[in-house]
């Protein structure tokens, strides 16, 4: 019997390996070996490399789950990721090969967590506070919506351009938990991405930022990935 595979937790844009903190300790309370890197989200090239690094150190398999714009850094690992074994989106991009953030945002109306988006000199992207707590971060608590807006990383604006190749989820098999009530990335997107992945899906009542205001529902879900793919493996 093969041991549990580890989990690697990657955050999105406007955020921190810290976003995960309440999945992190129910899933290390269970007994699964956890890491949740800090992305530098300069670019998909860089964040990209980052999640192969921290991938090499894992001993034995993994499961990746991705939330928002780390939904994008998972699905870019393409092919080339020979000890991940799943993966989870959550409230996540899931684009396929030739497709772009910034196009895809730009066929419906922006959503309200990026009305007032804004590009300082050096090409990053921020969210101002009051879309950031009161739709990004809708449904948390709005004094800790604060703090995290506080410590906020920008995104390159350079990663709404790049164009997906051959997605991860092609080869892998995939979870999803759909944010029902999400402000930033349109419910129904999600379901798209879901469907067409063929995703073990749930969906949760829940604004963008579901591992934080639900992290035992996504806590669930990524332990229901870890032990389909240890199951398989027996």
């Amino acid at each position: 019997m093969n041991a549990r595979p580890n989990i690697v937790l990657v955050h999105g844009a406007w955020a921190d390996g810290s976003c995960w903190s309440g999945v992190i300790e129910r899933l290390q309370a269970d007994g699964y070996h956890v890491t949740a890197p800090q992305f530098p989200l300069t670019s998909l090239a860089d964040d990209v490399a980052r999640l192969r690094h921290v991938l090499e150190l894992q001993d034995g398999t993994t499961i990746v789950a991705g939330h928002s714009y780390g939904g994008q850094i998972i699905t870019a690992l393409s092919t080339e990721a020979p000890n991940v074994v799943g993966l989870v989106y959550v409230a996540a991009f899931g684009l396929d090969n030739g497709e772009a953030l910034g196009a895809l945002l730009s066929q419906g109306p922006t959503p309200p967590a990026l009305e007032h988006l804004f590009t300082d000199k050096q090409g990053f992207a921020w969210l101002t506070e009051d879309d950031f707590v009161n739709h990004f971060a809708a449904g948390v608590d709005p004094a800790r919506a604060k703090v995290l807006h506080a410590v906020q990383q920008p995104l390159a604006g350079s990663t709404f351009a790049d164009v997906i190749g051959v997605p991860a989820w092609k080869a892998l098999p995939t979870w999803y938990a759909v944010a029902a009530e999400d402000e930033a990335i349109p419910p129904d997107a999600q379901r798209l991405f879901a469907s067409r992945m063929g995703a073990t899906t749930i969906e949760l009542p829940a604004g963008h930022l579901a591992m934080i205001s639900h992290p035992d529902e996504v806590a669930e879900l990524i332990r229901a990935a870890a032990e389909g793919v240890h199951r398989a493996d027996d």
